[in-house]
């Protein structure tokens, strides 16, 4: 009997979207059954991913051959992540798939954990897109997201560690094993630094920070699903907000205090965290500018802010 080779399930990366996103590596097997991989400038070969977050958009069209295709975008703390779901889903995936759109269409906040298979596209200009295509999925609250966080938090800074170990050593495999970078990263890393060539990972370790601060429940919103639009403009022209301009405030001046690290925090940076504990990203800007025309914040240099001491 003909025996039938079968593809090797790949593990699943705890990764945050920045990291995912920003890809535009990736490596295909020459096999029928090799599986392709998107691989990130820090080094991880990533067929498969744990991923969560906000959903705020799930939308149907239909594709040119008749069937149907739920697109789909999700945001953590650091950026966007973007899935599809189509007819080759399992059955519970797509009845999952139904019952979200339904949610998303009247605004109900959904944080959402899935386990999916890294998608990438290349147009024929070169540029290239990642996106994900769930195998499954679940609802979880705000604890779970919390330990969803930490654990890729926890995953990215040993992926910085080891990509910074590796700028020090030989760009071989011998030589990444001397300065001990374990297996399953040397592959990775030996194609991203050859690729991507030196990175800043200062922008990893901001997104770091952000992630623990809102899985650690520093703030009252944080440990809180960031509400659609929908609901809030609902929420806003039902109850006029009472004390909402301090408390904007108040968590802008304590952004820029855990996030300074001696050079100031980046307008985009404070608004970013401002947005993800769930205010509105135009208020935020307003009391921005209010805290630096009264002397709370000072500019050190344009669009950088830090505390005057």
């Amino acid at each position: 009997m003909q025996s039938s080779r079968r593809a090797k399930r790949q593990p699943a990366w705890h990764m945050l979207a920045s990291e995912f996103s920003e890809s535009t590596l990736n490596e295909k097997g020459s096999g029928e059954y090799d599986p392709s991989f998107v691989i990130t400038k820090l080094g991880a070969k990533v067929n498969r991913v744990v991923v969560a977050g906000l959903l705020e958009r799930l939308e149907v069209r239909e594709t040119s051959n008749g069937s149907t295709l739920y697109q789909g975008q999700m945001r953590d703390p650091s950026g966007l992540h973007y899935f599809s779901v189509g007819d080759y889903a399992t059955e519970s995936m797509r009845e999952l798939t139904l019952q979200l759109v339904e949610k998303v269409e009247v605004g109900e906040p959904v944080l959402l954990l899935m386990v999916a298979k890294s998608r990438w596209y290349q147009t024929d200009e070169g540029a290239v897109y990642t996106s994900l295509r769930p195998e499954e999925a679940c609802e979880i609250d705000a604890q779970q997201y919390a330990l969803w966080l930490t654990r890729a938090c926890e995953d990215t800074l040993g992926r910085m560690k080891y990509y910074t170990d590796s700028l020090s050593a030989e760009p071989t495999r011998e030589g990444l094993v001397t300065a001990g970078v374990p297996e399953f990263m040397i592959d990775g890393l030996l194609v991203s630094r050859n690729h991507y060539g030196d990175i800043d990972i200062e922008n990893y370790t901001l997104n770091i920070m952000q992630a623990l601060d809102i899985a650690e429940g520093r703030m009252d919103a944080a440990s809180q699903p960031v509400a659609a639009p929908v609901q809030s403009v609902e929420d806003d022209s039902e109850t006029p907000p009472t004390g909402g301009d301090s408390e904007v405030k108040d968590t802008i001046v304590s952004l820029i205090e855990q996030l300074d690290q001696g050079d100031g925090v980046d307008f985009e940076t404070v608004l970013t965290n401002a947005v993800a504990r769930g205010f509105d990203r135009g208020l935020a800007e307003e009391k921005l500018d209010e805290l630096s025309n009264e002397g709370t914040l000072h500019e050190p240099r344009f669009g950088w802010f830090r505390i005057v001491s």
